[in-house]
């Protein structure tokens, strides 16, 4: 970014600026303390016979090669300090800007995504009226039908916005340090993707047991809601859903595991970027893309651990592993 280039040019100046203060300020005091040790060259209290002139002036020239001497080793390493301070200025001031600059390609490729993203639907929605208000043969029943669905539009624009409102919000750590039992968590998620299952005739088989993890109750219940909501999504009608556990030590890794489409190793790279969908997904559902941004983001409030094994054709599997507090 330009400005930020010129950011990193105005630092690295700050820190030469600083480091040839030093180092010329150190040059003077030594040039002056040099100085007064050549001029503290021993002179005899009488006067030096007329025969010893030559000597005076031997002591004389030597003083003043001296002087010019250590002038110019001062000048050379001033000019060194300049040329490597400057690029070591610039390296630092580069390293110390970049996760500012990051930070903030971050926020403007968010904006622009989230732009888009609402775009597409207020244009839709905006279309679907105009269409309707121009018909002049338009019915009670089609009237309801596009009001009906401008309300399921603007719902799911409400859930976009949440959902970014969620990804910006800042958390108190403290509100993830709670005792849950992670089988009312599940139970919480599983009710809340229930009819979506049953209109697919999707079996759910929950093998969570009665533990009791550390974290936030509403935010594991929504944590296992994306991953269910997805593994429904992209599931094939009359499949299954496992939800399944393994402990180790005091980690407890819960998988949800699907029979959908599976996902290649790009998309896999891919998965965790806010609002990514796989091109093959496309058009198939309904979302925006940043459910598992925001599950990743949960995960990691939670300090846990989130991954990925899929195949194409194969179906998925989504693994956190929480911190487990008693059984």
């Amino acid at each position: 970014m330009k400005h930020l280039k010129k950011d990193v040019v105005r630092l690295a100046a700050t820190y030469l600026t600083i480091i040839m203060v030093m180092s010329v300020g150190f040059s003077i005091v030594f040039y002056t303390t040099s100085l007064h040790e050549f001029d503290r060259r021993p002179r005899s209290a009488a006067p030096l016979p007329e025969r010893d002139g030559d000597i005076e002036a031997f002591f004389d020239e030597r003083t003043a090669s001296a002087r010019q001497s250590l002038s110019a080793q001062l000048l050379s390493i001033n000019v060194i300090t300049f040329i490597i301070g400057g690029l070591l200025s610039y390296l630092l001031a580069e390293r110390s800007l970049r996760p500012i600059e990051d930070n903030m390609e971050a926020q403007l490729r968010f904006v622009s995504d989230a732009s888009h993203e609402l775009r597409t639907p207020l244009t839709a929605l905006a279309t679907a009226n105009e269409v309707a208000l121009r018909n002049p043969k338009l019915t009670l029943k089609e009237a309801k039908k596009v009001i009906a669905e401008n309300i399921e539009d603007v719902v799911r624009l409400q859930h976009l916005t949440n959902s970014m409102l969620g990804l910006l919000k800042e958390e108190d750590a403290d509100q993830y340090r709670h005792h849950v039992e992670l089988v009312r968590a599940v139970d919480d998620a599983v009710t809340t993707v229930v009819n979506q299952a049953l209109e697919k005739g999707i079996a759910i088989i929950n093998e969570i047991p009665q533990v009791i993890v550390r974290g936030n109750h509403q935010a594991l219940v929504q944590l296992l809601t994306i991953f269910l909501d997805n593994a429904i999504k992209y599931s094939p009608n009359a499949s299954t859903v496992w939800l399944t556990s393994t402990q180790r030590g005091r980690n407890l890794t819960i998988t949800v595991r699907d029979e959908g489409m599976g996902m290649s190793a790009e998309t896999q790279r891919h998965l965790f970027t806010r609002f990514y969908r796989a091109d093959e997904s496309r058009g198939q559902t309904h979302g925006y893309g940043l459910g598992l941004s925001i599950a990743k983001k949960l995960v990691q409030a939670h300090g846990g651990k989130l991954s990925v094994t899929s195949e194409v054709g194969k179906g998925s599997a989504f693994h956190v592993t929480l911190t487990l507090l008693k059984a």
